[in-house]
């Protein structure tokens, strides 16, 4: 199983224009219906998620990184019966 070090996201993430922080999810947690201004990134860490948008539902492997275009309409699940962790950013606005 793949192993994440969120300082390598973070940094990698941060040189992209976007934040990283930490997400736990007990089982069966549902997250339905989000919409964002911005981009958003999303990475399992640990457990298993189900995301939902744009007419496709997605199964991300631990440290598989999927965009979430800003926008549009998601839903995010874990499904797995363990506790999820999940990174998340979204695109940081330019001011000035």
């Amino acid at each position: 199983m793949a192993t994440v070090n969120q300082q390598d996201v973070a940094a990698e993430w941060l040189a992209r224009g976007f934040s990283c922080d930490l997400w736990v999810d007990p089982p069966g947690q549902v997250w339905e219906d989000y919409r964002h201004a911005t981009d958003e990134l999303v990475m399992p860490v640990a457990g298993r998620l189900e995301l939902e948008f744009d007419g496709r539902c997605l199964r991300p492997a631990v440290g598989e990184e999927v965009l979430i275009p800003a926008g549009v309409l998601h839903t995010v699940r874990n499904i797995g019966g363990t506790t999820a962790q999940w990174l998340y950013g979204y695109r940081r606005t330019q001011t000035g």
